[in-house]
This record gives C-alpha cells, structure tokens and sequence, in this order.
C-alpha cells in the first residue's frame, strides 16, 4: 500500500511539473562574444544593423546593462550560475580547468534550476543547414564541466521539447576581425573615442569591428526568422546580449565602462512594450534571475533579483571584477550608480597597459597605441592609460564624463560621493566573500600559461602564414 501510494504521488508530482510547464515561456539566450551596445538602434550611426533593430522594434532596449568581469570566462561563470565569480573562486581566467576544481555545492547552473523544473535545455550548435552556420556551443567555465549541462545541441528538438531553454553564441565579434568582403565600413566615418588615437590602423581595426557587427546581425536576423517560421515566436522570450564589452584599447579587460557594458534587448510583449527603452541598471546576474522567475522557479542565494514583471526590484548599484586573465595578474573593484563609478586598484603599482601574449597577436590598436606613445603622438587622454602605475582610487562622473578620462578621487568636492561608493564597494566585497585575495596554485597557473604559449605560438604561425594580415 505505501509502495503504491508513493507511486501515486511521484506521479502526480510529475503530473504537477508537466501541467505547470505547458503554460511557461520558451526561453531563447542570443549571445554575441565582447560587443558593446554598438549597433544602430542604440545610436551608432555608421554600422549595418537592420535585424537587430527590427527586433528592438519589437522589444525593450535596456541603456545600462553590465557583465560582472570584462571576460568571457569570468563573466559567463557568474551570469550561468547567478552569483558573482569572485563569490566561489571563479573570477581568474580560464582557471580550475585541469586541477578537479567543482563547483560548491550550493553554485547551481540555470540549466540545472530548469531542468528539475520541466524544461529542456540546449546550447545550440546545428542549426538547420539552409542558414549555413552553426552556434559555437562555447560554455568556458572556471570550473569542471562534465558536458551535462545541457540536454542538447541540435536546433532540431527544441519544438518537440516545449517548455525549452536555449542559447545560441556567435563569434563574429570576438577577435581577429575580418574586413567585409562586400560593402565594407569606410574607415574615414567611423568614429572613434577620444581614449584612441586617430591613425588609419586603429580606424581600420574599428571598422572591421563593424563589419563583425554587420555579420553578427544577418545571423541573429536569420535565427530570429527561423523562430518565427517554425512557430515559436510568440511563446519565447528572447534576450539578446553579450558575454562583456568589446575588445578595443580600454575595453575587454578591463575595468572601464567599455569591458562591462552590453547590449542587452529583450522581446516579450506580454510583459515589455515593443520599441521601449529602459535606463535601469541591469546587472546580467539580474538576467538569470528573471529567466528563474518566468519559469516559476523559486531560488534561493542568488545574487541578482527581476527586474521586470510583479517581482521586480530595481537596482541601486552595479559590482564588477577585474582578476588574472592569461598572463596579465591584477585585481580590480568597481562600483556603480546611474551617475557615478569607483573603481578599486588592489594593485595600484602595476600599469594600465600590462603586457599580454595574447593581445599582442590579435589586437593592432593595442600594438599601435603602445608604438605611437613611445614616439610621442598621444595627447593626455590618450596617453593616461599609458601611464606606468595606477591610484588606488578612481572616480569617474559618468554625465559629464562618459569615458571616464578625469578621475575625481582626489577631488574635494566630491568626497562624499567617493565615501559612499567606497563604502558600498566594502560591504560588497564581504558579504559576497569575494576570494580575490587568494593566491592561485602556481603549478596550476603555468599550465594555463603553457597552453596559452601553444595558442600564441599558433596565431602567429597562421598570420606569418597569412602575410602578417
């Protein structure tokens, strides 16, 4: 009798899950790699963008959206489990991916949340054929990853296995760029911010940048059309963002507005007035949160909450964290408002610019910035991120400063708004427990670097095999 009476309420429960399941959304993750908001319905007047802004037509375009790390790994660690990467020893780059490292116990992946709560979950990577590309399929996590995290990979099954979780990443804006082979972006309109110099390399670099941009959009448009086609548009909720900032001089990286803030596009009418705009601060650990929420999934310990619907909260602040990333150590803080940024060098006698492997190979306005500073070219905007060691302190009014070019720290005036940041980024920094102050296994760190010498040595091999281009 007990046997049977288990029976029953396994079943009933599972009844529960399926019931509930078949009136929750789709949920569909559209992940562009180190892009800001550069596209023209945010304002940028000389990039191709027809589908994405046809989609923000249709959606809710959110002005201040921010990555917790200006990297992929760090930032995909956190906004895949909801909590900060500094918060579970995730936050140095590619790390504990050999050493058996795994996640506590209590740092739960969304694919995880949502399976146990009825949805099928993929990451992407065959599309149909007739679109002729596939998702990358990329994860990079600072944990283990025992490549089950997912339920699937193909496109194909997501109809059969409604309600669904999926995510499709694109590499176009990830580094090399590639100049379009058909109606390029004039260098000579692009324009560029005043922390870069105005030199036809880094124009061209700019350039081809948008033209990333451009193909990154065809694809998006052509994943969107396929959604529609195949009938689901109408019970998916779209999020289109990016893993963290793009990577020009001062942006992925680092700890400046443009290594964290992101596209961030999100269409569900039911909810979000088609063609709206929202200048909140949205952190992407506010993302998770709202997907859990729209499932109906109650989570505890997470470290972003809604931001839209009947549990909405908004959000005063934004924490960011800059660590090791490859063979470049440091340690950076930030905190933000809607109007002002602190940011924290732990370790103020390092330089902005640190040397880095990898940069070196695929960045030319990083090479040509560092050449035309050591012959002089460089005005003082330009040459502030050249300078060999940094304060520990950085205020930044981002109203009349957008580029953050004239720190306030030292500023009278606005001590009070630097005590207050400071203060927050203090209580921040403890009740999250943030691990940046414990040092790595060096054994550990060196296969990182020895594997990261592998993938520099082959880059150069392949562009001396290019011609240098």
């Amino acid at each position: 009798m007990k046997t049977l009476l288990g029976l029953a309420l396994v079943w009933l429960a599972g009844f529960a899950v399926s019931r509930a399941a078949e009136s929750r959304p789709n949920i569909l993750w559209l992940i562009a790699e180190d892009a800001c908001p550069d596209f023209g319905c945010y304002g940028v007047a000389e990039v191709r963008t027809p589908n994405i802004d046809r989609f923000a037509d249709e959606s809710c375009r959110y002005l201040h959206a921010f990555t917790t790390a200006p990297v992929c790994s760090a930032s995909r660690s956190a906004f895949m489990t909801g909590r900060y990467q500094t918060s579970f020893g995730a936050q140095n780059h590619r790390s504990h991916r050999n050493d058996g490292y795994h996640r506590p116990q209590e740092i739960r992946l969304i694919t995880e949340r949502l399976r146990e709560a009825g949805y099928f979950t993929a990451n992407v990577r065959a599309l149909p054929p007739e679109l002729g590309f596939k998702g990358t399929g990329k994860t990079d996590w600072n944990f283990f990853d025992d490549h089950k995290a997912f339920d699937s990979d193909q496109w194909g099954d997501l109809k059969a296995h409604q309600p669904f979780y999926a995510q499709v990443n694109f590499h176009e804006t990830h580094r090399p760029y590639f100049k379009a082979k058909q109606n390029p972006t004039d260098p000579a309109k692009v324009k560029l911010p005043p922390y870069l110099a105005d030199d036809p390399v880094i124009r061209a670099d700019w350039a081809a940048y948008l033209d990333e941009v451009a193909e990154l959009d065809t694809k998006v448009g052509k994943v969107l059309e396929l959604l529609e086609r195949q009938g689901l548009k109408e019970n998916t909720i779209v999020f289109l963002f990016a893993d963290h900032g793009r990577e020009d001089f001062r942006g992925k990286y680092y700890a400046y507005e443009q290594g964290f803030n992101i596209p961030l596009i999100i269409r569900w009418p039911a909810l979000l007035k088609p063609g709206s705009t929202n200048d909140g601060l949205i952190s992407m650990l506010d993302v998770h949160a709202q997907c859990l929420a729209m499932a109906g999934v109650k989570a505890e310990g997470l470290d972003g909450a809604p931001f839209f619907g009947p549990e909405a909260k908004p959000r005063e602040f934004v924490f960011c964290a800059r660590d090791r990333i490859d063979d470049t150590p440091d340690r950076i803080r930030t905190v933000r408002d809607v109007r002002y940024k602190y940011i924290r060098n732990l370790e103020p006698e390092r330089a902005y610019l640190q040397p880095m492997a990898y940069a070196e190979v695929t960045n030319p306005s990083y090479v040509r910035m560092r050449q035309l500073s050591a012959e002089g070219k460089l005005n003082p905007a330009q040459s502030k991120f050249m300078a060999p060691h940094r304060p520990s302190e950085e205020l930044y009014d981002l109203e009349s400063d957008p580029f953050e070019l004239r720190n306030l720290a030292e500023d009278a005036q606005q001590r009070s708004i630097l005590e207050r940041l400071r203060a927050k980024l203090d209580i921040w920094m403890k009740e999250t427990h943030d691990q940046g102050g414990i040092p790595e296994d060096p054994a550990e760190v060196q296969k990182e670097m020895d594997q990261l010498a592998k993938s520099v040595a082959k880059m150069k091999a392949q562009r001396g095999a290019e011609g240098g281009n």
